[in-house]
C-alpha cells in the first residue's frame, strides 16, 4: 500500500468517525470559534486545562472532509499534552503544511497529523487543514491569559 493511500484511510476514518466531537459548553472549558469564509468550514474548540496539561480538546463544526478530521486528528494529538509541548506540534503542524521538512523525531510526535503533508501541494486547502490547529493555538493562548 502505497503512504498517499495510507493517509487518505486516515482522513476518511476521522471524518466518518470523528474522535472528541461534541461540545460540553462548561465554564472549565476555554472555547474558540473559527470560520473559513472562503470555503464554509466552521469550527469550535472547546479546551480544557488542569494546570499546563491540556486535559480535554473537544470539537465541532460543519465543513469539508479535510477540515473536519484535521480536527479529530488535533484533538486526539494534543490531549494530555503540555502547553509547551501542544505549542511545538501545533507549530511543526503548521511548518509540514507549508511544505517544510520534519526530522523524525517531529514526525513521530505529529502521529496521524502526518496525514495532511500533502496539503501543503494545494494552497487553496492549507486553511481546511489548519483551522481547528489555530483555534487550539488561540485558546491555549487565551489559557496562558488566565493564569
Amino acid at each position: 500500500m502505497k503512504l498517499e493511500d495510507l493517509y487518505r484511510q486516515v482522513i476518511m476514518d476521522h471524518y466518518k468517525n470523528p474522535r472528541n466531537k461534541g461540545l460540553v459548553k462548561d465554564p472549565n472549558y476555554k472555547e474558540i470559534h473559527l470560520h473559513n469564509p472562503s470555503c464554509g468550514d466552521d469550527i469550535t474548540i472547546e479546551v480544557k486545562l488542569n494546570g499546563d496539561i491540556i486535559e480535554d480538546v473537544l470539537q465541532d463544526g460543519t465543513g469539508c472532509s479535510i477540515c473536519c478530521s484535521s480536527a479529530s486528528v488535533m484533538s486526539e494529538t494534543l490531549k494530555g499534552k503540555t502547553i509547551e509541548e501542544a505549542k511545538e506540534i501545533i507549530a511543526d503542524f503548521f511548518n509540514m503544511i507549508q511544505g517544510e521538512p520534519l526530522n523524525e523525531t517531529k514526525e513521530e510526535e505529529l502521529g496521524e497529523a502526518l496525514a495532511y503533508k500533502g496539503v501543503s501541494q494545494f494552497p487553496a486547502r492549507i486553511k481546511c487543514a489548519t483551522l481547528a490547529w489555530k483555534a487550539c493555538e488561540k485558546a491555549l493562548e487565551d489559557g496562558e491569559e488566565d493564569e
